[in-house]
């Protein structure tokens, strides 16, 4: 799309996407508008005078009305959500209104408005949640949970497609599934011309402190500062999906100009990675070589646990760790009961605690994405797993300056 003269509203401006979308739109020649709280700060500050900055907030329709009656989009790329998973099981309601009512509030009012935008809805792949990747976890689940719908028509759900079954497993997954299903019902219903994207995780440069990619490549940074002497993590068997955010960002931008109405699409990078990867990654990107890698308790060893891997998994060729490799055919599992995990380099023996605090109470363990259906529409993975990783660490090391 010629985005020159383009009038575009971003919900969510201010937020880690938002402002990569805004400054994206801004070098294409977009007149761009950022919806943006009263109480955020960012807004001027991060996009100078060429931005149009509208105060208002998602969950109250007037203000919503007001935006599109100064924007008058052509385009709007629905970004505006309580986007962190920990805090929506802690705060479900506040989770649920921002995202879900404020959905709701943003094509009643483009509705009542009859104003014909192309809207993009920033869903999740979140929404997918319990994806089988084998017999034996599906045994796990139905032990632990005693049911599961819908059941799977096959075995492993793998690599995730848009037909794929709906499992969330948040408060805050529930509610991008409700914002997906609003958005695919006012097609239906109104005919407005709104597009899903499902986007696996996105990490850049600025991603929030409490995210886990920042949790990690903060720690590696203090620790390569002399800061700190340990990384103190949750889960380290969670597979995901990893894009750099400007993947994701092109993305939406292809959507707007090429996306079907009323449907869905994945982002993502079809790799998935555990978080135990992205550490031994961060620490060799951090300037570490990592030989071997031992559990503080069980006596689980790995040697040469990022020595890369480029063989098929679920049908899919994609690079990752040979620890990764384990994990994902079963030969290796980290649990609490580990401890956490001595990382033997070249210069030191590096401890990843493991804090019982930090697991969730229900976590989808893998999740892989199946991107042939927004490739077909020109979609291309750009950034390596490695660079998300060197951005996130100059950040980091620029804020300790």
């Amino acid at each position: 799309m010629d985005w020159g003269g383009k009038r575009v509203l971003v919900t969510g401006v201010s937020g880690f996407v938002g402002s990569y979308l805004a400054k994206y739109l801004l070098e294409k020649g977009a007149e761009v508008y950022g919806l943006v709280r009263k109480k955020v700060d960012g807004g001027k500050q991060k996009f100078g005078e060429k931005i149009k900055i509208v105060e208002g907030d998602i969950t109250n329709i007037y203000s919503i009305t007001l935006a599109l009656n100064k924007s008058e989009p052509d385009v709007v790329f629905h970004l505006a959500a309580q986007s962190f998973v920990p805090k929506s099981f802690e705060y479900p309601l506040d989770t649920l209104n921002t995202n879900t009512i404020g959905t709701a509030n943003l094509l009643e009012a483009v509705r009542l408005k009859e104003v014909d935008p192309v809207i993009v809805f920033a869903g999740s792949s979140d929404e997918y949640g319990l994806v089988i990747s084998s017999e034996e976890q599906y045994n796990r689940v139905k032990k632990k949970y005693g049911t599961m719908f819908p059941e799977p028509e096959k075995i492993p759900e793998l690599p995730v497609r848009e037909s794929n079954p709906l499992r969330p497993m948040s408060p805050y997954a529930m509610s991008k599934v409700h914002g997906e299903y609003l958005m695919r019902n006012y097609y239906y219903a109104y005919g407005l011309k709104t597009v899903v994207s499902r986007s696996f995780n996105h990490e850049g440069a600025g991603r929030g402190a409490m995210f886990v990619t920042s949790v990690i490549t903060s720690q590696v940074v203090k620790l390569k500062s002399g800061e700190s002497d340990r990384i103190v993590i949750g889960n380290v068997n969670a597979f995901r999906d990893w894009s750099h955010v400007m993947d994701i960002v092109e993305g939406y931008c292809l959507l707007a100009e090429k996306g079907k109405h009323g449907d869905v699409y994945n982002l993502g990078s079809m790799r998935t990675n555990s978080v135990l990867s992205y550490i031994l990654l961060s620490l060799e990107q951090a300037g570490w070589k990592i030989e071997k890698i031992e559990t503080m308790n069980g006596g689980k060893t790995v040697d040469n646990p990022t020595e890369r891997d480029y063989s098929k998994i679920f049908g899919v060729n994609f690079e990752k760790t040979k620890v990764d490799k384990m994990m994902l055919e079963g030969d290796i599992e980290f649990t609490i009961k580990n401890k956490g995990i001595w990382v033997h380099t070249d210069e030191d023996k590096i401890p990843i605690e493991f804090d019982a605090k930090k697991f969730r109470p229900a976590e989808a363990p893998i999740l892989l994405s199946d991107t042939s259906k927004v490739q077909r529409i020109g979609f291309k993975t750009k950034y390596t797993l490695e660079e998300i990783i060197k951005d996130q660490l100059n950040y980091f090391y620029e804020k300790c300056k």
